[in-house]
């Protein structure tokens, strides 16, 4: 299927799409903020987590499941497939490198999928969600 838009309509919108402060990261800053649990988002270091918890030494990263190839959920584009392609597998190995940075640097580190993240879940099921990912 041919896309819709002119090319640059769609640099345009590419271009809109956030790399930091997505709705799933301010959906876990606002809960860790709400049950007072020290955090820091977007922390200058290397192996880039979205959030840490300094003092149990985690360090999380959340991942959209098109830009991350979600084993799950990641249906390849039909347009420009293999740039697509090798962006999302460049991805794939930079995040591999820096899980293993991180780790061997002693921090423990934890992944949340987009798809994980319930969307209109009640505070029970965001508390399940954090204790099964974050306090294992």
């Amino acid at each position: 299927m041919p896309d819709i838009m002119s090319k640059q309509e769609r640099s345009k919108r590419m271009s809109l799409i956030k790399g930091q402060w997505t709705k799933p990261e301010k959906w876990l800053h606002n809960y860790l903020r709400g049950w007072k649990v020290p955090h820091k988002m977007h922390p200058k270091m290397e192996g880039a987590p979205d959030v840490i918890l300094p003092i149990e030494k985690i360090a999380v990263f959340i991942h959209g499941c098109f830009w991350h190839g979600c084993k799950k959920c990641y249906k390849a584009p039909v347009n420009h497939a293999k740039f697509w392609r090798a962006k999302v597998l460049a991805n794939i190995r930079r995040d591999g490198k820096n899980v293993r940075l991180l780790k061997n640097r002693g921090w423990n580190v934890k992944i949340i999928w987009e798809h994980e993240i319930p969307r209109y879940g009640t505070k029970e099921t965001v508390r399940n969600l954090i204790k099964a990912k974050l306090l294992k």
